[in-house]
């Protein structure tokens, strides 16, 4: 592979120089330094929020693509560029790549080379690529970590750390945390154990494994079965990305569904830490606290997405306070320094739980749970409140920004309990969702106070949902994507669409914006791909992958 990377390298006959940077302070600065990218989310307090305001309402129709360059790929762009020192990094279940900021031009590109008899010969990869002291850092889809050369593209180190057979994968992309290298796992319908793993970025060493299934003896193992193996394939899978808090030097990162939903080989327990945000030590691994959103999840609503890091006035008190619209429905603000519950707001129509309790920080559950435990078949709203993709919150407003989901799971428990099978399938239901009727309304882009769940507006979406993330911009802008390959420009204050592109494919990834010699630009990924975005518009939604950048266009008898 390092002699592939090096020849493409050679033939495209340019180097990006990653100069000495990306540091740890870079990385704590990227949102107070706009002509760089570093960290997922535009900083690693997740705000997918920029200040940056050349662009805005008055002058958005200027808006134009000034370049677009091919991302060679057909199984989706899911992932959000890094940007630094005038070069773009991208990355898919395909390649690798170093793009010139100016021109689109490819620098270096390196291909994903995946194990023989890799069960998953091609995937999608979500956040985006991770760069660090002159190492860019990534999954692929096979259980590998790997750095590469940002000069060159040439592989540094790859490290093996999950087995396929055993139903494990990667999608989710890794971070940089005071000097570790994070990363994740998904597989959460097999018979998996989720992780998080803490490497030497340097060298590929692994320093700490922190499974999110307690073993016998660890806090949190009451509540799984007694005398029972239950917790080496009870999920809690890990395949999104963090958030970091250095003052506190605390990793947030959130844990998916209890497996199977079939409660039963579970017995019917709380199954920590599933569903639950946890706030690590970075160098260690060690649990400092953790919320469990959802207690003995039978519904596959996760707590798997980012938590977005503010200081909000609760109560005339300022309060250092993590929110994530969680798949279960409900927005969540939580203290970040002891995990302590402050408020939970529906976002989306809810039918599982009628409240949650700020007393004990649960969800009070409806009579849903009890008819499906009765095998009967159930319409669960929501399927997601949202889908997998960063929200954006905005300090000035107080608001958070989200694209969301109206569309149910129906559910049913299988009527024999499922043969277990290492590596295998092991929800132990059926699931489905409704056929689709032109014209129906499938989900909202939302901004909604965390605090109140009051919300400003919200913009319904009809025939396609949005499987996009959502920038926010000091210019009073949000960007997003639809499905149907739309990237759209929002007024921040009413929802009203005041601009949009065609890309030619889906709209699935999170744009990022930046400053390229002191003039600002924006640049998103389109590309089909992603289960959900091909269960509404493949066949009818063109696939391939590629990078495009905005910029605004000159006004006449003025320089660019």
């Amino acid at each position: 592979m390092k002699k592939t990377a090096g020849l493409l390298a050679l033939f495209l006959g340019l180097g990006a120089d990653p100069a000495l940077a990306q540091t740890a302070e870079d990385l704590i600065n990227d949102a107070r330094t706009p002509e760089d990218v570093l960290v997922h989310s535009m900083g690693y307090d997740r705000k997918s929020y920029s200040p940056l305001d050349q662009i805005d309402k008055s002058n958005i129709h200027r808006l134009v693509p000034i370049w677009s360059t091919s991302l060679m790929n057909q199984s989706g762009e899911l992932a959000a560029p890094a940007i630094h020192d005038g070069v773009l990094y991208a990355i898919n279940g395909s390649w690798t790549f170093a793009i010139d900021l100016e021109t689109g031009r490819q620098l270096w590109r390196t291909p994903v080379v995946l194990e023989e008899g890799s069960r998953r010969r091609s995937s999608f990869n979500r956040g985006g690529p991770v760069i660090y002291e002159g190492r860019l850092f990534r999954v692929t889809v096979d259980n590998h970590v790997l750095a590469l050369d940002m000069e060159t593209g040439e592989e540094l180190w790859n490290e093996k750390f999950a087995d396929g057979a055993e139903g494990y994968y990667a999608t989710g992309a890794p971070m940089i945390a005071n000097g570790v290298l994070i990363s994740g796992m998904s597989g959460g319908e097999s018979t998996t154990r989720g992780f998080l793993d803490g490497w030497d970025p340097a060298t590929g060493e692994k320093l700490w494994r922190r499974y999110t299934i307690p073993g016998p003896g660890e806090p949190g193992h009451e509540t799984w079965p007694a005398d029972s193996d239950a917790y080496l394939y009870g999920g809690a899978p890990t395949w999104r990305t963090g958030s970091y808090d250095p003052e506190l030097d605390l990793v947030y990162w959130g844990t998916g569904n209890a497996e199977p939903y079939d409660p039963a080989t579970r017995g019917g327990l709380d199954s920590l830490y599933a569903s639950t945000v946890l706030a690590i030590r970075p160098r260690t691994g060690e649990i400092h606290c953790y919320y469990q959103y959802t207690p003995n999840d039978v519904y596959d609503v996760d707590g798997i997405d980012e938590q977005v890091l503010a200081e909000l006035e609760v109560d005339g008190e300022m309060r250092k306070v993590m929110i994530q619209a969680n798949k279960n429905g409900f927005l969540y603000t939580v203290d970040r320094t002891d995990c302590s519950l402050i408020a939970a707001h529906p976002y989306v129509f809810v039918n599982w739980a009628t409240h949650i309790d700020l007393e004990t920080g649960r969800p009070v559950l409806t009579d849903l749970y009890r008819d499906f435990l009765a095998g009967e078949e159930v319409y669960i709203w929501p399927s997601r409140g949202t889908n997998a993709v960063p929200i954006a919150f905005n300090p000035d407003t107080g608001l958070i920004y989200s694209t969301t989901w109206y569309v149910p799971r129906i559910q049913r428990l299988l009527p024999e309990p499922q043969e277990f099978v290492l590596g295998a399938s092991s929800t132990g239901v059926t699931n489905r969702f409704p056929v689709v009727e032109p014209g129906d309304l499938l989900g909202h882009i939302v901004a909604i106070d965390p605090l109140t769940g009051d919300k400003k507006w919200e913009i319904p979406m009809h025939d396609f949902p949005s499987s996009a993330g959502v920038l926010a911009t000091g210019g009073g802008l949000l960007f997003t994507g639809k499905i149907t390959g739309e990237f759209v420009a929002l007024d921040e204050e009413t929802g009203e669409t005041l601009w949009e592109f065609q890309t030619g494919s889906s709209v699935n990834a999170t744009a990022v914006t930046y400053t390229l010699n002191g003039r600002q630009q924006i640049t998103v990924a389109s590309g089909l791909g992603g289960g959900l975005a091909n269960r509404y518009a493949r066949g009818l939604v063109p696939a391939g992958g590629s990078m495009w950048t905005f910029a605004l266009m000159p006004e006449e008898g003025t320089a660019p």
